[in-house]
């Protein structure tokens, strides 16, 4: 066997092996990359090391590895689910102050893992910018909770960033749960014990009316059910007088009726009747009409299959968040992007300047109708007879035109990236919206990282083979073509909200977008894709071949490319996108974002022939 020549190996073996034994699952696969961290099925992801292993790549590694080997050892499913609220924040809360329960039992059973997951505490919190943050208003909630749970289960003190958040909001907390916060200690070991605390939590919090139903009061609903019916049971004594007993018409005696195989099936064939009714008086010879067959999920690929559509959803930004709380991320926004303003709003009246140039005003003259044209009023003074003539303006080739922005919102995005391609999306906004231009701004992601709603239903339903997509999709409207860009200014903030960004299913984003688009009334639509990577959702992948969502991503741009209604390009962050795309740009810095948006809208509103047939065949840039 040879020797590996990445100095990294036996530390990742190292840490796999251990995050093994801490979950006590000696099968768990682990694997160091890229994609967020976290678990999937049998499968641990965590931070990539490189071959520097740095120290932050070392602890940030370690924290991440023992965290989540305690929830594997400490967490229950199944119980997680059964209490599991039904509103954002309140699932937000709910999740954090899990995820802090499972760390702090194995802070206090395994005291050595504490310190790495203060280590990893300390990595996001710095990443975060928690330790610059004054205001409550600009820390998350649901993680300040997470914050005081460990502390108060380990004693332990938080790291500096992390203190700042749980500081900014720690008179809130205990001040409205402070009679059941003490209960902490009795129910820590025991998730459905804990359960219900951080339920009556997320009610002292003011959240109560995100909880939805009880599931221990509808389980004593039941009850009283089952105790209604034993009573129509009468006891059986020996002594009962058998004639009184036939003339009491109960419904137990009509259950005990029916199960005479003779009766049941005379029964049976009357209901049959019943049902068969009009399709016996057909005339001979004609077959009944069949239910036509269901259409399929996606227009580019029939094959292409989704285990459960009822969980999707199309929302617009406005549902996701409350105007307050979309006026404060979009100030967030605004306070993470104010170096990048001057180079931002150069670009942006470059690209105004160029669109603009080519919306001079144009004339047909000395026509019979249209608009009268003043400068020929001379002639009609010097000579009366000279008719009056007119004129009409000349279409510009780009007025009738939308374009729709697409954003990847998954998890890899957070941070920069996102930031970038928020800002830049409004900035094109309210570009071409002075140029007379209708602008879209979509974002795509999925409503949970392991599946959600989908997966349970197929766990429940004895986990069918290659079940097609299985993930929950969220597809969102921050700006509709006819809507100002005024009123949707705030609705980009969004994208800083702590939880949104997750999986990322490019192909039925696409579709979806390229779907919007052709019902348009405007000649021209083009449609831009912002994204970072290949398709990903763990979820589908763990029981599909591995590549089910990157072929249908490649059928939905085939069939666009080929339908020729809608105008397709991309812009890859970080990632080559042109092996999926014909017309697309890479760029390797998220601050390139901007000018490249720039350049390509620009290049396709060139009335330059030679200009355009540079930007159809350029692929990389950066």
């Amino acid at each position: 066997m040879t020797k590996s020549d990445n100095p990294a190996d036996p530390f990742k073996k190292a840490l796999s092996e251990a995050a093994r034994v801490i979950a006590d699952d000696p099968e768990m696969g682990v694997v160091f990359t890229v994609d967020p961290p976290g678990l999937t099925n049998d499968q641990m992801r965590l931070p990539q090391v490189s071959r520097r292993m740095t120290r932050d790549e070392v602890l940030l590694a370690r924290g991440t590895a023992d965290a989540l080997a305690l929830k594997r050892r400490y967490h229950d499913a199944g119980v997680h689910q059964r209490y599991l609220p039904a509103g954002q924040m309140a699932i937000e809360l709910y999740e954090a102050m899990e995820t802090a329960r499972c760390e702090s039992v194995g802070a206090r059973v395994m005291p050595g893992t504490a310190s790495n997951i203060d280590s990893k505490i300390e990595t996001e919190a710095r990443r975060k910018g928690y330790g610059q943050i004054t205001k409550a208003s600009e820390a998350p909630l649901a993680v300040a909770a997470g914050y005081m749970i460990r502390q108060l289960a380990t004693g332990r003190e938080l790291p500096e960033g992390a203190q700042n958040v749980l500081d900014l909001w720690r008179e809130h907390l205990e001040g409205s749960a402070m009679e059941t916060l003490p209960k902490l200690d009795a129910c820590l070991e025991d998730q459905a014990a804990f359960a219900r605390f951080a339920r009556q939590v997320i009610e002292d919090l003011g959240y109560g009316d995100q909880l939805g139903d009880d599931p221990d009061e509808l389980d004593d609903e039941e009850q009283p059910d089952e105790a209604e019916e034993e009573p129509d049971e009468p006891e059986s004594t020996g002594d009962e007088d058998e004639e009184g007993r036939e003339d009491d018409s109960s419904p137990e005696q009509d259950q005990e009726a029916t199960d005479d195989p003779s009766e049941a099936e005379v029964s049976m064939d009357d209901s049959a009747d019943e049902q068969m009714g009009d399709e016996a008086e057909m005339p001979e010879g004609e077959a009944p009409l069949e239910p036509p067959a269901p259409a399929p999920v996606s227009e580019a690929d029939p094959n292409y299959e989704v285990f459960a559509t009822e969980f999707d959803e199309i929302i617009e930004a406005t549902e996701l968040a409350e105007p307050a709380e979309l006026e404060r991320l979009r100030d967030y926004l605004d306070k993470q992007l104010e170096p990048l303003k001057g180079a931002v709003s150069r670009l942006a009246n470059k690209l105004q300047r160029r669109l603009q140039a080519q919306q001079n005003r144009s004339w047909e003259f000395d026509l019979e109708e249209g608009i009268l044209d003043a400068g020929r009023l001379a002639r009609v003074v010097a000579n009366p007879t000279t008719p009056l003539s007119f004129k009409i303006e000349k279409d510009t080739e780009f007025r009738d035109t939308v374009v729709t922005l697409l954003l990847d919102n998954s998890g890899s995005m957070r941070g920069r990236p996102i930031s970038i391609a928020a800002i830049c999306a409004d900035v094109l906004a309210r570009t071409l919206e002075r140029c007379a231009v209708k602008v879209e701004i979509l974002g795509f992601t999925t409503r949970a990282w392991k599946g959600g709603q989908s997966r349970e239903k197929w766990l429940k339903e004895g986990r069918m083979q290659v079940p097609g997509r299985l993930n929950d999709l969220r597809h969102i409207i921050y700006k509709s073509a006819d809507a100002p860009w005024r009123r949707s200014r705030d609705n980009l903030g969004l994208m800083m909200k702590e939880g949104l960004l997750k999986e990322n299913i490019d192909g039925e984003a696409l579709e979806w977008a390229h779907k919007r688009m052709v019902v348009r009334p405007e000649a021209r639509k083009i449609l831009m894709v912002i994204s970072d990577g290949a398709p990903v959702d763990d979820s589908t992948l763990s029981v599909n071949p591995a590549n089910y969502l990157e072929k249908h991503l490649r059928d939905v741009i085939a069939m666009i490319e080929k339908r020729r209604q809608v105008e397709l390009i991309a812009i890859g962050i970080g990632h080559d996108v042109t092996r999926y795309y014909d017309r697309a740009v890479t760029i390797t810095d998220v601050e390139q974002l901007a000018g490249a948006i720039t350049e390509q809208l620009a290049s396709l509103f060139d009335n330059d022939p030679r200009a355009r047939a540079r930007f159809a065949g350029m692929r990389k840039a950066g």
